[in-house]
Order: C-alpha cells, then sequence, then structure tokens
C-alpha cells in the first residue's frame, strides 16, 4: 500500500488512537476473477455505500469477529477487462481487501485487491503530503540554517490532527484539573460541536484553540448543553502538560484546611 501515512513525534503520540479510527479514503485496483459487465459491477459497487459486516482477513492485527463499518461513498473511476478502479471513503478500520472479496462474492465471479493507496488519513490529505526525500532535503537545510520555517513544511501542531473529530471547549478553570485526569463535568464545559453521542471519543480545547485531552463523551451535543451539573465526558487520554493553566481547583489537604478556620 502507498499514500498517506500520518506520523506523529513527542507527545503527539498521544493523539495517535483518535487518528487510528478517523474516516479515511482509498483509491484500489480490484482485479475480478471474470468477466462482468461494467453496469453490473457499478450497481453492486453501489450496494455498498452503508453500513456493512466485516469480518477481518485471517492475516490481521485484530481479533477475527464480525463488526459493523461504514462506507460513506464507493465511486466507480474506470475498468480495464478485468481490472477495476474505484474510489472508497470510509469509517476507520475498514478492511479495503476483504471489502473486495465481498464484492466479489456478489458478483459471482470473485475479486481480490490488487493495488491500494490511501489518499486521505482523518483530515490529511495527499495533496498537502510530504515525501521522505522531501522530510530529508528540508532537515539538512535546517541543519545548516536553523530556520525553523523548513521544519514547519512537514512537522504541524498536534492539533492539526484532530481537526475532523467533535470538539468541547472547556473553561480555563477547568483545564489543569483535566490534564490531571479528573473527569470532565458539566460547569466546566463552554461550548459543544455537533454530532456528539454518550460514548463517541471527543476532543476537550481551550479557548485558544490548544488540545487539552481526549474525552470519551457521557452524553449527548444536547444534553451537555443543557446539564447543569454531573459529567459531561470520561478523560481518556491527556494530551496538554500539567501547569500550563493555573490550578483552579482545590486539593482535600486544602479542602480541609479551609473547612478547619
Amino acid at each position: 500500500m502507498t499514500g498517506v501515512l500520518p506520523v506523529t513525534l513527542g507527545e503527539a503520540t498521544k493523539i495517535v488512537q483518535a487518528l487510528l479510527y478517523s474516516g479515511k479514503e482509498y483509491i484500489c485496483v480490484m482485479k475480478l476473477h471474470g468477466d462482468v459487465a461494467e453496469a453490473q459491477v457499478k450497481q453492486v459497487l453501489a450496494e455498498f455505500e452503508d453500513v456493512i459486516y466485516q469480518r477481518p482477513p485471517l492475516r490481521s492485527s485484530v481479533k477475527r469477529q464480525l463488526r459493523t463499518r461504514r462506507i460513506y461513498y464507493l465511486k466507480f473511476l474506470e475498468t480495464d477487462r478485468r481490472n477495476v478502479l474505484f474510489q472508497v471513503g470510509c469509517e476507520g478500520g475498514t478492511y479495503i481487501r476483504k471489502l473486495c472479496f465481498d464484492v466479489g462474492e456478489v458478483l459471482g465471479c470473485g475479486a481480490h485487491m490488487q493495488e491500494l493507496r490511501r489518499s486521505r488519513a482523518g483530515p490529511f490529505v495527499e495533496a498537502n503530503s510530504v515525501t521522505l526525500h522531501e522530510v530529508a532535503y528540508s532537515f539538512m537545510q535546517w541543519e545548516e540554517t536553523k530556520d525553523e520555517k523548513m521544519l514547519r513544511k512537514f512537522i504541524l501542531p498536534m492539533e492539526s490532527a484532530l481537526g475532523l473529530i467533535p470538539k468541547l471547549v472547556i473553561r480555563d478553570s477547568a483545564v489543569d484539573a483535566v490534564c490531571h485526569g479528573a473527569n470532565l463535568t458539566a460547569p466546566g464545559v463552554l461550548s459543544v460541536g455537533t454530532g456528539i453521542s454518550k460514548g463517541l471519543m471527543v476532543a476537550a480545547f481551550t479557548l485558544k484553540g490548544e488540545a487539552v485531552a481526549l474525552i470519551r463523551a457521557a452524553a449527548s451535543t444536547e444534553e451537555i448543553m443543557e446539564m447543569g451539573h454531573g459529567m459531561a465526558g470520561k478523560t481518556e487520554r491527556v494530551l496538554m502538560q500539567r501547569g500550563v493553566y493555573p490550578k483552579g481547583w482545590k486539593s482535600g489537604e486544602a479542602k480541609d484546611a479551609q473547612s478547619k478556620q
């Protein structure tokens, strides 16, 4: 497989789990095992534009259990005899070689994945990607000039990887508590992104647009907006270092001392 591969560095490795489950787009060459009319191929591909069931193939890194994955779009591009070129946008964790196998089963002739190119991974698209040769050249220029512009051509802020994840903006007073692993409560939420459902992974940001943590939503967008108290989300992964924002909460010892006064 070729194409887009986001690489995280340093503290940004904490967001890998968010990238794994973000949407992907692929350009695929599917090899048919028999002759099929183009119109029939188009029809069958269109039938897979929905939530589909998949069991990971034998050679996979996950448990082979039946699961659902969403195919957002599946576009027929062209065909050359038994080679079919198509573009697919799908939920993270979709196996395209299994998709090709299933399409072949429905067509009745069998099929397998011949070539695959990832054209998008989450918010990162092929048009804005750089090759390893470009990375090596830019790094060499940076070593000579120490001009950080050379590095910024291919090293992006961690927040850029969270562009497609639903967001919560939290109060400055709640930031350090979340950085210490505390769950996010309703009073600490300033604004809520649309499309959030209970159990969905969301990203908590400061008012300045800084990523604070990955949060597992405890309620939907509408429910969080109406909550006056209670837990809005469970902190799954802290992204910001402690102490960046002033402490807006009191420790147990401080509360005890205050109560004795």
